[in-house]
Parts: structure tokens; sequence; C-alpha cells
């Protein structure tokens, strides 16, 4: 049995059960790398490292082992933090919308995630479980779908009791399934706050130590260098949000470009680590068959023939209390919320969310799985939403 994170060393819906995701012997497994060859594409725009200007420990966050090494990596990075007397946070709102959302957006907390994060849920079609190393973004998504899902102002908290979210997860592992996959990206972009947490190459390390599970997660950042070398031993999957440069130049503030996200995958790829594409969020703007037809050409030039390499689609959504929230953010967005060109989809708890219409849905699955399955013969379209 792999030893619980805890005593390793310090190191600073279900998915079909198929060739994409079989599991691996150690014999079998990909090598950890140690170098990092050059990229083909040139570098492109990388994300700004994230500097948050208000840092809070709760006082229970702040007793635990992995909050005492977050607060290292943020004296090295010259970043102050205030180490609160309870387990509350100071008043992160502003006089108005807009304010609170800047002071949220650069404020970072350190909390332990509470109790009942402990029963984990399933997240179909993504993975079969979710479990969480933060909740938040630094991020400027202007579709973002954390706006009605998180309650309160936009705060990025990462937990401190990391040992114990790990060593949860071995409750969950199926050992009546080769292969239990749990996702960690649904509320949060891991790797955008990797420089000042350190939590997702210590849960890389956890599940290489892992024979039947794996991890998976998904990036808009590009600073890949922490996971270079870690010892993965191919129970990650890396995954690369990637959008047409009219979504990523005007949607998506304070992420790295599209170049720069493909020399990431580039650089993972190198590193033996298994990678996917997250095609989201999907729109139908003028001329999006030349601009994603431009996106996916990139993506085969980036990468070797045969990579290990799955597709998720997913179009843009929206529910009406997300929209509102997100005018308030963004009220000059050039993103469309027009609820007249959208069908209603109603869920199992009587809501409902705007979805494109039918044909148009059906238009773009078409056009995205074919052209994936012409130039991407190996690789495979996990699901369409």
């Amino acid at each position: 049995m792999p030893r619980p994170l805890s005593q390793a060393p310090h190191i600073s819906g279900r998915l079909p059960q198929d060739h994409a995701d079989r599991p691996i012997s150690q014999a079998d497994a990909p090598p950890v790398s140690t170098f990092a060859p050059a990229p083909r594409r040139h570098a492109g725009r990388s994300a700004r490292a994230w500097k948050p200007k208000h840092v809070y420990f709760t006082a229970a966050a702040w007793q635990e082992e992995h909050g005492r090494r977050i607060a290292e990596r943020l004296a090295k990075l010259g970043v102050e933090y205030e180490v609160m007397s309870a387990n509350r946070l100071p008043k992160l709102g502003g006089a108005t919308t807009r304010e609170t959302y800047r002071k949220a957006k650069n404020t970072l907390a350190i909390v332990n995630a509470p109790a009942g994060q402990f029963k984990l849920t399933p997240i179909p079609p993504s993975a079969d479980w979710q479990f969480h190393l933060a909740k938040g973004c630094p991020a400027h998504c202007q579709y973002c779908y954390l706006a009605g899902s998180l309650p309160g102002a936009p705060v990025t908290r990462a937990y401190a009791n990391l040992d114990q979210i790990l060593d949860n997860l071995a409750a969950y592992i199926d050992p009546h399934r080769a292969l239990t996959t749990f996702e960690a990206s649904c509320y949060t972009d891991p790797l955008g706050i990797e420089h000042l947490t350190g939590s997702l190459s210590r849960a890389i390390t956890w599940f290489g130590e892992q024979s039947d599970a794996r991890l998976r997660w998904v990036t808009k950042y590009d600073d890949v260098s922490p996971l270079l070398n870690l010892p993965h031993n191919g129970q990650t999957r890396c995954r690369i949000s990637l959008n047409a440069d009219w979504v990523t130049q005007r949607l998506e503030g304070g992420t790295a470009d599209l170049e720069a996200r493909l020399v990431a995958m580039r650089k993972l790829t190198d590193a033996g680590y298994r990678v996917g594409a997250v095609l989201a969020p999907l729109m139908p703007f003028d001329n999006w068959r030349v601009d994603y037809g431009d996106l996916l050409d990139q993506l085969r030039n980036t990468l070797d023939d045969g990579a290990d390499l799955t597709f998720e689609l997913i179009t843009h959504r929206f529910t009406p209390g997300s929209k509102e929230i997100l005018l308030d953010w963004y009220p000059n967005t050039s993103l469309d919320f027009d609820e007249e060109r959208r069908s209603k989809k109603l869920n199992k708890f009587g809501s409902h969310k705007f979805v494109y219409p039918r044909e148009q849905m059906k238009e773009l699955k078409e056009w995205f799985t074919e052209r994936i399955a012409r130039d991407f013969p190996e690789a495979e379209v996990l699901y369409f939403t």
C-alpha cells in the first residue's frame, strides 16, 4: 500500500474505461522527464504569476503542515500575509459590486476544507469523483462558470488540510474497477495558484503512488515547470483549456494566450504526462469554423503523432443568476447573453440554463467530431455538452 502523503517526502461523470485511460503498470509507466525540450512553437504570451494583495490564514489553517508550507512559499515570493486569531476571514466586500469584485480577486484565503467536502460527489462525465484543492480562481474570464456557483465574493480559497484531503481519496478508489478517476478542477484553476500553494504538485505525487486511481485537472495557465520532474507515473491527465483567439483575447483576462498554452501542453507530453484538450466554451461566432480550424491546426502542429490525447467539447451556457453576476462584473463584455437566441434547458432541480438551440448544437457537434476524427485519429472525444 502507498504510504499516506503526510509521510511522503516534501515536494516544493465517469470516463469510459478505454485505451485513453487504461491502467498502467510500473513497467510501462512513462518515464519522469529530467529535461524540458525546446517546444516547436514560440513561447507566446505567458500568464503573469498572480501576486495577491491580501492573504489571510485562518487560525486552523495556520496549524496545518501544508498551511505552513504555503506560508514558506509566500515568504520566498515576498507576499505578505496575516494570520487570523479565529477561523473567520475579515469582511471582504466593498461599497459597490465592482469594488467587491476587485478586492476579492486580489485576495487569497488559506482555510481548511470543511467536513462536508470529505464526502465526495460524482462528477459525470468528467470523472468518477470530484475533490477540491481550492475554490476560486485569479483569472478574469467573462463567462466564468464559478459565477453563481460559489457564494459570496469571488475570493480564492486554498485548502491547508491538503494531506487529509488526499488521504481521504483512498476510500473512494473502487477495488472492483481497474481505474477510478478524480477531478480537481471543478471550482478552481490549480495551476494558476500553484506557485503560491504547491498543492497541485503534491496531488500529482500522491496519485503517482496509486496504481488504480487517476488525477484529472485543467488550466488556462502555462507555467508547468514545477510539474515536469514529478514522479507522476502516468497517473495524471493534464488538460489544457483551449479556445479560438477571438475568445482567448477578448474574454479570458489574466490567462496565458493560445501559443503559450500549446507550448505548455508540449512540455507536459515531453515529460510523459497524458494530456487533454478541453475546448471550452465553444461559441458559434462569425467565422467560427475558420478560427476553430486554425486552433486545431496549431494543436496538430504542436503534438507528436500518437500523443496520449483526449478531447472534451463544452459549449457556452449560462443561468439567469450567472448572467446577472457576470454583467455586474463585466458590464462592457462582448459575450453574447441574448436569451432570445438560446434554448432553455431544465435541470433535475427545476432551475434552468440557456444553451444554444438544438440545430446549432448539432452543427457544432458534427463539425468538431468530424474535424477531430480527421486530424487526430488516435485521440478520443470523451463527451460533447
